[in-house]
């Protein structure tokens, strides 16, 4: 039986973005599949038309959609996530749910104290106005090309934003920034769970999103776990390393290293 993989994007893309992933893996033997969080539509332009659907979801909704997924797959998967879809993968890994997850650039969890000005800035575009946690949050292609095509061309950029730029909850934000006040807060994970399938942690050098700083933190959390916890960097690659023309080396590390780990 083919192993399940589960993909989980971050905030400001569309589950479709996925979809050159879903082919590699499934090519790769894997079965794959890459549902959106609660709210999306079926399509990009559908989601850009009823912002309305997606406003006030937090994580622990999202990670809960993603739970009840998987409850409903033969074998439990391995969960691929990025950016904010990088920390569900880790709560749905730590909680058993998962064989094994890649958190590619993963949102900051519980834990990461300091945050890099580039990602207080990206950030600040929800914080900015505490109505919006309750409301969607769309990017400008100004913002876009800072916070995720910083290491493309401009054009490529651009073209990622008409193509896959969607408006996301603002909720996640405003938890993942107050999570150290926050005593049982949602960007929590089991960062001490040594029975947890391995984890694969990968940053990008240039990310403005995540900075490297914050996946070193990340790591330097799971220290007291025995199971295994790898970090991969891409020195030259932005946010937009899932979804750029160069995809495919992201892509191909994941396998590489699954592969080693035997799944």
């Amino acid at each position: 039986m083919a192993a399940p993989v589960v993909f989980v994007h971050g905030l400001w893309l569309h589950g479709e973005s996925w979809a050159p992933w879903v082919e590699h893996f499934n090519t790769a033997g894997y079965e794959a599949a890459a549902p959106g969080w609660p709210g999306d539509g079926d399509t990009v332009a559908e989601t850009r038309a009823n912002a309305d659907r997606v406003a006030g979801h937090g994580i622990d909704e999202v990670v809960d959609h993603y739970a009840a997924i998987i409850v409903s797959l033969e074998a439990k998967p391995i969960v691929i996530g990025h950016s904010f879809g990088g920390l569900v993968a880790q709560r749905l890994l730590g909680q058993g749910l998962a064989a094994a997850a890649v958190a590619i650039d993963p949102a900051p969890i519980k834990g990461v104290l300091y945050l890099p000005p580039s990602a207080l800035r990206v950030a600040s575009i929800a914080l900015r106005n505490p109505a919006n946690r309750k409301r969607a949050v769309s990017l400008t292609e100004d913002q876009f090309r800072y916070g995720f095509g910083n290491a493309v061309s401009e054009e490529e950029s651009k073209e990622l934003y008409e193509r896959w730029a969607i408006p996301s909850p603002g909720r996640p934000l405003f938890e993942a920034a107050v999570a150290g006040f926050t005593l049982h807060s949602p960007a929590m994970v089991d960062t001490h769970n040594s029975s947890r399938g391995p984890l694969l942690l990968t940053s990008g050098g240039q990310d403005h999103t995540v900075p490297p700083a914050i996946v070193s933190q990340t790591r330097k959390l799971y220290n007291k776990a025995t199971a295994v916890t790898d970090m991969k960097e891409f020195p030259s690659r932005g946010h937009s390393l899932t979804i750029d023309s160069g995809w495919q080396e992201v892509a191909d590390a994941a396998l590489d290293w699954l592969r080693k780990q035997s799944l």
